[in-house]
C-alpha cells in the first residue's frame, strides 16, 4: 500500500519517556540509524536531569507539543511511574484537538521505538505506528517460542506456560517494604505475569507487581513464599525473584534487628542505660516529634470526576518529583543502600491495586482528597492486621507516603517546626536527616540508633547536636515539653529548671566562642604546644566536599571515597570519567594532596551491576580488595586514573580491607602495572598506604610497615571487629564503643610498627579523642569538612608529652568509660590556662 503524506503534516510524531535520560537518547540514537536518514520527530522526556532518575509530566508536555506537527504522536513510556506521568501530561494538555492527536502506547520501549520509527517514517499514521510498536516482540516471541501472558482473570488459576517456584524468607524483618521493593521493580521490568502467596501461613495469592499486596503477605523470616509466573519472560522472572531472595533482596544488615526480635522471643534486647553522645553541640527549645499530625479530610463528592481525578494525580506526581530528589541526595551523601527505602516511597505511589482503588471510589462520586485518605486506611488496616509489630509498623511508613500526597492535594504545607525545636524521633532514616533544616533544628534526641549509623554520621557533617539510644520512653515526651540537650555529653533533659537552662545556655555560647575562634584560625596549621605538627585533612565524597573541605581549612583529603562514583547507576564509571572528577576533586582543594580510596564497596554498600555473592555476613565477606580480586578489571581502571592525575598532584592510594600481606602484594603490583600504562614513568609523588580495619592487621602491623607508606585507621570497622558489635546496631551501639582499652591497644600497636599513622574514623571528629589520638602517635586526622576547625584547636592547646602520660593511663584502664573518666578529668584539669584561640 502507497501512503501519501501531506506538505502541512509530515511523518506521526514519536516522544521517549523513560527514568533515565542517558537510556531515552541511546534508544533515539539506535531507532535512527534503522532510519537512513529519513526525518521522523522524536523528542525525549527522561529523567529529572542528566544523572537524577525520574520523570516529570512538565517535561512530557513540552516534548508533545515540539513532536506534534499535525499527523499525531506516540508516546512510548519504560515502565511504573513513567506511565502515570504520560497520564498526567495528556490531561493537562489545554488542546482538546492535540490532545485527541496523542496515543500512549504499551508497547516495549526500544523494540517498540525501532519499529515505530520505521513505520512513521513510512507514512503509517498514528494508530498503525502504535500497532506495529506493540507487536514489536511477535519475532522474538516466535522466536523462542514463549507464550504471551495470558490474561487470566483470577491468580489463583492456572495457565499455559506458567512456571512455579518457591523461596525461603531470610531477611530479619521478612518482606517489608525495601526487599518487596525489589520484587516489584524486578517484575514490572519484565514481560511477565507474576504472583506470589506465603505458602507457610496459606495466604492468598497476590499480584507482584503491588507493593502493598506484597505488604499484607506478612511473610516473615524463615518464611517459603511460592511464585507462579507467565508471560514472555517468565523465565527471566521467575530466576531473577528467586536470585534476590537469595541474596536476601540486596539488604544490609539494619539497625534495630536485635530490637525487633522482640516479637519472636518476647524479651526485650539489652540496652545502653543512657543516653549516647553522637554529634557534638548543645540544643534547647520544645520537643517536637518527627511526624506531624495529618491534615483533617471532610467527606466530600464532586460532580466532575475526570477533574477530581487530575487534581490528584497531579498531587502524586509532585510527591514523587520530591522523593526522587530526597533520593539522589541520600545516595550521593549516604549511599545506594540506604536510599534503597525511597524505592518503597514510589512504588506505592504508582501502586496498581491502590491507585485502582481510588480511581473507583472517584468515579463513584467520591472527592479526590477523601477518596485517597480512604484508600489508604485500607491498605495500612490490612498491614496492621498482620500478626508481626515490624510488618504492623509498616502501616507508618504509608501513612507518611499518603500524608505528602493529601498536603499537596489539598495545598497544606508541612507544619512549620518552631525555630530551636528540639526533634524526637525513634530513629533517623539518611534521607530524613539530609532533609532537616539545622537553622530550625536545635538538636536531635532519638529513641534508638547509633553513633556510627550513616544518618547520625550526616548529622554531625551538618553540625546538628544529637543524642542517639536515649530509650523508647523519649517518645513519649510531650509536644511543646522544654528539651535541653548535650550531643557532646549525651544528656537529654526534660523540662530543665532555670538553673539548668542557664548552664546549658553557658556551654552553648562557651562553644559558639570557641567555634568562632576556631573558623577564624582554620587555615593556619595544628601544632600542639610543644611543636608536633598534625595535618588534619577532610574525609570527602563529593566535589562539593571537596570545595567545602577547602572552606574549612583542611590540609588535604585524607579520605575520597571514590564508591560516589559507582553507586546508584547502571554500569561502572570508565577510566576518563573517572580521572576528571579525581581532578575536579584535587583543582577544588587547590592542589593538596588527596588520598584516593579504591572501590570499598560490598557489605553494606552492593552494585547492582555487579554480581555479588550470597553471603550469611557480607561484612565479613567479599568486600573492598576481596570483591578487587574478584573483579580485577574494576581496580584496573580505578588505578589507572590514579596514575594519569599523580603525575599533576600528590597522590596517596589506599587500600580498603587489607588482611594478609599477599593482598597487600597483589595491589602494588596491580599499581605498578597502571604506572606503566599510563606512560608518564614513576610518579614523583604518589604514596601507597592501607586501611587498618581487621583486628590482625593491626597486630601485625609491623610486617606491613616495609610495603607502605602509610597506614589509615578505620576507627568504625576496627571497633565493630574488634568487639563483635555491628556499628549500625542500637542494640549494641554501647559496647561498639570505640574508646575500650582493647581498640586503644589495636591503634598503639599500628604507631609502633614504625610506618606514619592517620586515623580517617569518626573517632577523628571526635574533640574528646584528639588527646589519645595524638598521644599515641597519630600524625594524621581526617574527618568531615565542618569538624576540621574544632579539632585543629583541639590539637593547638595540646602537649604532646602530656598526652602520651594520658595515654598510658588509658591503656591501662579496664573499661571505655573509666577512659572516657580519664579524659574529663585532664579536660578539666588543663596544664596551664589557654586562650580561646589554642594559645
Amino acid at each position: 500500500m502507497t501512503r501519501h503524506l501531506t506538505a502541512s503534516t509530515g511523518p506521526v510524531g514519536l516522544v521517549v519517556v523513560s527514568h533515565s535520560r542517558a537510556l531515552a537518547h541511546a534508544a533515539v540514537a539506535l531507532a535512527r540509524e534503522m532510519l537512513h536518514g529519513r526525518p521522523v520527530r522524536i523528542e525525549v522526556a527522561a529523567g529529572l536531569d542528566d544523572t537524577t532518575f525520574g520523570t516529570d509530566a512538565g517535561q512530557i508536555l513540552h516534548a508533545i507539543t515540539q513532536a506534534d506537527r499535525g499527523a499525531g504522536v506516540v508516546v512510548l513510556m519504560d515502565l511504573g511511574s513513567a506511565v502515570l506521568s504520560a497520564e498526567l501530561a495528556l490531561e493537562l494538555l489545554d488542546d482538546d484537538a492535540t490532545r485527541q492527536r496523542v496515543l500512549l502506547c504499551p508497547a516495549p520501549l526500544v523494540e517498540g521505538l525501532i519499529v515505530a520509527a520505521v513505520a512513521a517514517a513510512g507514512g503509517a499514521g498514528r494508530e498503525e505506528v502504535a500497532a506495529e510498536a506493540t507487536a514489536a516482540l511477535a519475532g522474538k516471541t516466535s522466536h523462542l517460542g514463549v507464550l504471551a501472558t495470558g490474561a487470566a482473570d483470577g491468580l489463583d488459576a492456572d495457565e499455559p506456560g506458567e512456571l512455579v517456584g518457591a523461596f525461603l524468607v531470610t531477611n530479619p524483618h521478612g518482606l517489608h517494604a525495601r526487599p518487596a521493593s525489589r520484587v516489584v521493580q524486578a517484575v514490572r521490568m519484565l514481560d511477565a505475569r507474576v504472583a506470589l502467596r506465603n505458602s507457610t501461613t496459606g495466604s492468598a495469592w497476590v499480584p507482584a507487581s503491588s507493593l502493598s499486596k506484597v505488604a499484607t503477605l506478612g511473610a516473615l523470616c524463615g518464611h517459603e513464599v511460592e511464585v507462579r509466573v507467565s508471560g514472555t519472560q517468565a523465565r527471566e522472572a521467575l530466576d531473577h525473584v528467586v536470585a534476590l531472595a537469595a541474596r536476601a533482596f540486596d539488604e544490609p544488615s539494619e539497625p534495630g534487628a536485635v530490637r525487633d526480635e522482640r516479637a519472636a522471643t518476647g524479651s526485650e534486647p539489652r540496652r545502653p542505660q543512657a543516653p549516647i553522645a553522637a554529634s557534638p553541640g548543645i540544643g534547647i527549645g520544645p520537643a517536637w516529634p518527627m511526624h506531624a499530625a495529618p491534615p483533617d479530610v471532610a467527606d466530600a463528592h464532586t460532580d466532575e470526576p475526570a477533574a477530581e481525578w487530575r487534581r490528584l494525580k497531579g498531587a502524586i506526581a509532585d510527591v514523587r518529583r520530591t522523593v526522587q530528589r530526597v533520593r539522589a541526595r541520600a545516595v550521593s551523601e549516604i549511599g545506594e543502600a540506604e536510599a534503597a527505602i525511597f524505592d518503597a516511597h514510589l512504588l506505592l505511589l504508582e501502586d496498581a491495586d491502590l491507585l485502582d482503588d481510588v480511581r473507583s471510589r472517584v468515579d463513584s462520586g467520591q472527592a479526590a482528597a477523601p477518596a485517597w485518605s480512604a484508600a489508604l486506611r485500607r491498605v495500612g488496616a490490612d498491614l496492621a492486621a498482620l500478626p508481626d509489630p515490624y510488618l504492623q509498623a509498616r502501616a507508618a511508613d504509608v501513612a507518611a507516603v499518603g500524608d505528602q500526597v493529601l498536603r499537596a492535594l489539598l495545598g497544606v504545607s508541612d507544619r512549620a517546626h518552631p525555630p530551636g525545636g528540639v526533634l524526637v524521633a525513634g530513629e533517623l532514616t539518611p534521607g530524613e536527616a539530609a532533609e532537616l533544616d539545622s537553622s530550625r533544628v536545635a538538636a536531635v534526641v532519638q529513641a534508638f540508633g547509633s553513633p556510627t549509623a550513616h544518618s547520625t554520621i550526616l548529622l554531625r557533617a551538618r553540625g546538628i547536636p544529637a543524642v542517639v539510644a536515649a530509650g523508647p520512653g523519649v517518645l513519649g515526651i510531650v509536644e511543646g515539653t522544654l528539651l535541653a540537650v548535650d550531643g557532646t555529653r549525651g544528656q537529654v533533659i526534660t523540662d530543665p529548671t532555670p538553673d539548668v537552662q542557664a548552664d546549658f545556655r553557658a556551654r552553648a555560647g562557651e562553644r559558639a566562642l570557641q567555634e568562632h575562634h576556631a573558623l577564624a584560625r582554620a587555615a593556619a596549621p595544628a601544632v600542639t604546644r610543644d611543636g608536633v605538627e598534625v595535618l588534619v585533612g577532610a574525609n570527602v565524597g563529593s566535589v562539593d566536599d571537596a570545595t567545602a573541605a577547602a572552606t574549612y581549612g583542611a590540609d588535604l583529603a585524607g579520605l575520597v571515597r571514590t564508591e560516589f562514583l559507582f553507586l546508584g547507576r547502571a554500569q561502572a564509571p570508565d577510566v576518563d570519567e573517572q580521572e576528571a572528577v579525581y581532578r575536579q576533586i584535587a583543582e577544588a582543594l587547590g592542589g593538596r594532596r588527596i588520598t584516593l580510596r579504591t572501590l570499598d564497596v560490598g557489605g553494606d554498600k552492593p552494585l547492582g551491576y555487579l554480581p555479588m555473592p550470597t553471603e550469611a555476613n557480607p561484612f565479613l565477606g567479599v568486600r573492598g580488595t576481596r570483591l578487587a580480586q574478584v573483579h580485577p578489571e574494576l581496580l584496573a581502571d580505578q588505578l589507572l586514573a590514579f596514575a594519569r592525575i599523580a603525575h599533576d598532584v600528590p597522590v596517596s592510594v589506599m587500600f580498603p580491607m587489607i588482611s594478609t600481606l599477599d593482598e597487600l602484594l597483589w595491589t602494588r603490583r596491580m599499581l605498578e602495572d597502571a604506572v606503566k600504562l599510563a606512560g608518564r614513568g614513576e610518579p614523583t609523588d604518589l604514596e601507597v598506604g592501607i586501611m587498618v580495619e581487621v583486628p590482625a592487621v593491626a597486630l601485625k602491623a609491623k610486617a606491613f610497615a616495609p610495603h607502605v607508606d602509610f597506614f589509615s585507621i578505620g576507627t568504625n570497622d576496627l571497633t565493630q571487629y574488634a568487639l563483635a558489635a555491628e556499628r549500625g546496631n542500637d542494640a549494641v551501639a554501647d559496647v561498639g564503643d570505640p574508646f575500650d582499652p582493647g581498640v586503644l591497644h589495636l591503634i598503639d600497636t599500628v604507631c609502633r610498627s614504625g610506618a606514619p599513622v592517620a586515623v580517617c574514623g569518626e573517632l577523628a571528629a571526635d574533640e574528646r579523642a584528639t588527646p589519645l589520638l595524638v598521644g599515641l602517635g597519630v600524625r594524621e586526622l581526617s574527618m568531615a569538612p565542618r569538624a576540621v576547625p574544632p579539632i585543629k584547636q583541639a590539637v593547638r592547646q595540646l602537649d604532646s608529652p602530656h598526652a602520651a602520660a594520658l595515654c598510658a593511663a588509658a591503656l591501662q584502664a579496664p573499661t571505655a568509660d573509666a577512659v572516657q573518666g580519664l579524659l574529663a578529668a585532664a579536660q578539666s584539669r588543663p596544664e596551664r590556662p589557654s586562650g580561646p584561640d589554642g594559645t
